[in-house]
């Protein structure tokens, strides 16, 4: 005795299936942004640009340009939420940076 599928139950299956795909492919990419290494303050690019993991530690003498209300978090390369702890940036691609963090490229966030 075979059993079959009737078609309805297939496509069913098969426009479910489809419309779920973007959905997965939108959950690994969120779980492979979150895995980024953070940004080593002695690497050697992020040396040149002065970065730091704490925009209050920042050495007024040797960074003129710096204020105290520039951070990471409301910088225009920082690829998160002005809240978020960590988020990627443009400067240093497949790494994060701390949103309290601060280097010379700070430029402000448009509203933040």
């Amino acid at each position: 005795m075979s059993k079959t599928l009737p078609r309805r139950t297939l496509i069913k299956a098969v426009l479910l299936g489809g419309a779920a795909l973007p959905l997965a492919s939108r959950l690994v990419q969120d779980a492979q942004a979150a895995a980024q290494p953070l940004v080593d303050p002695n690497d050697v690019l992020a040396k040149s640009l002065a970065y730091t993991t704490d925009t209050k530690k920042v050495v007024a003498k040797d960074n003129p340009t710096h204020k105290p209300e520039q951070h990471c978090g409301n910088c225009i390369q920082f690829q998160g939420k002005a809240a978020d702890k960590q988020g990627a940036c443009n400067l240093f691609p497949g790494k994060d940076v701390v949103g309290t963090g601060w280097c010379k490229v700070w430029a402000q966030k448009p509203g933040a």
